[in-house]
């Protein structure tokens, strides 16, 4: 049961903001200190990638873990409320997402996804690695699917 009423509950979710999220703000900053110049939510771009490299070639979303349903991550978790509703959204917004790479890498861009449960973990310099990815021949990534084991 949820404790607050449906109107109210509709309200609390479309204050959820899809653009200059906390994340795609760490991810933005750590950038542009190191000096990468990128474009942000282009639209003639499937997807309207959250940030977009050209000369790198690159295209990065910053997916939040629940809306985009990071797997095996302790915050994709489905509402106990309205359950069929949540399911059915959600796993759309994962469709969507692997129909946007295939049209973005069928173009010719590269692809990675940064997921939010990463980027909560803050211990020194936790981006230190994504300037080498950047400029590597590296197709797709996801991060950090390869370590993430949802403790995060």
């Amino acid at each position: 049961m949820d404790v607050v009423d449906q109107k109210t509950r509709s309200r609390m979710m479309s204050d959820i903001k899809n653009k200059n999220t906390r994340p795609e703000m760490l991810v933005r900053k750590y950038l542009h200190e190191k000096a990468f110049r990128f474009r942000l939510h282009v639209a003639n771009l499937p997807g309207k990638p959250d940030l977009v490299l050209p000369k790198h070639k690159l295209c990065i979303f910053v997916h939040g873990c629940f809306w985009h349903r990071h797997e095996g991550c302790r915050y994709a978790t489905t509402p106990a409320t309205r359950t069929e509703f949540w399911t059915k959204k959600l796993a759309s917004n994962k469709q969507r997402d692997i129909r946007v790479k295939m049209q973005l890498l069928d173009a010719g861009w590269r692809v990675f996804e940064i997921w939010e449960c990463g980027l909560r973990k803050k211990d020194g310099d936790f981006l230190s690695w994504l300037p080498e990815f950047i400029n590597s021949d590296v197709q797709t990534l996801s991060w950090p699917d390869y370590v993430c084991s949802g403790d995060m």
